[in-house]
């Protein structure tokens, strides 16, 4: 069975009173791999929503994201104010299996919409928290002499610096492959000059990586560490 076959199979099996689903994520899509899930968004009127749950049906691993209409959007608000959202995008770009009430079509339009905005601008103290850690971990690589450490800081380096770019370029964020797509799309090679300034550490040379994560800190005011403060909560 293909993948919207086997989606809307799984839907019927274990919500056949759903209002609407969606299919989402790499399966529908030319980069679908041999290990790519189906992602589906499931709309019900109420309980057991919401819940999100992994299973496998035949040769296929099926991720499911249940909710309510209420709840849809209460997670929605939430992944939207820190600029990640698979549930946004995976119905903005899904395909629709099924609307039994309108509700699909309704979420999707909206999806869309809240896609093609964009996420809220970064505030300039969350800039400055990146600019802090991306800081302090160049200082860590530079002090470091041992070549296992050297490794974790510099793949920590390379996730922090592509999330500043896609923050300070206004863009969604992502995880994993996400990360490398939407940075390509924002930012274009610099996914591929940092992997090579990770192969650099790998080979004892810091300085590639250093200047690369340098570039990016300087769109948004270079390094911060002197007079760096946060208050705590009592």
């Amino acid at each position: 069975m293909d993948a919207i076959d086997v989606a809307r199979a799984v839907v019927e099996e274990r919500h056949p009173a759903a209002r609407a689903a969606f299919l989402g994520g790499s399966a529908v899509t030319d980069r679908r791999t041999a290990m790519s899930d189906l992602d589906i968004v499931v709309l019900l009127h109420g309980s057991p929503a919401p819940y999100r749950v992994s299973l496998r049906r035949g040769t296929w691993p099926v991720e499911m994201f249940v909710h309510t209409e209420a709840t849809w959007h209460t997670y929605i608000q939430r992944e939207v104010r820190k600029r990640r959202s698979p549930l946004l995008w995976m119905c903005a770009d899904g395909i629709l299996l099924f609307d039994k009430d309108g509700v699909g079509t309704q979420l999707a339009a909206e999806a869309r919409k809240l896609t093609a905005a964009g996420p809220p601008a970064a505030s300039a103290e969350e800039i400055d928290d990146r600019r802090y850690a991306i800081t302090d971990l160049l200082d860590d690589l530079a002090g470091s002499t041992d070549q296992a450490e050297r490794l974790f800081i510099a793949t920590e380096l390379v996730r922090r610096t592509a999330e500043l770019a896609l923050t300070a370029g206004g863009s969604w964020n992502g995880g994993g492959k996400w990360l490398a797509r939407r940075l390509e799309t924002t930012a274009p090679g610099l996914s591929m000059r940092l992997h090579d300034g990770l192969r650099e550490v790998c080979a004892g040379r810091i300085e590639p990586l250093t200047a690369v994560v340098d570039e990016v800190l300087k769109q948004v005011g270079g390094r911060l560490w002197v007079g760096y403060q946060r208050g705590g909560t009592p």
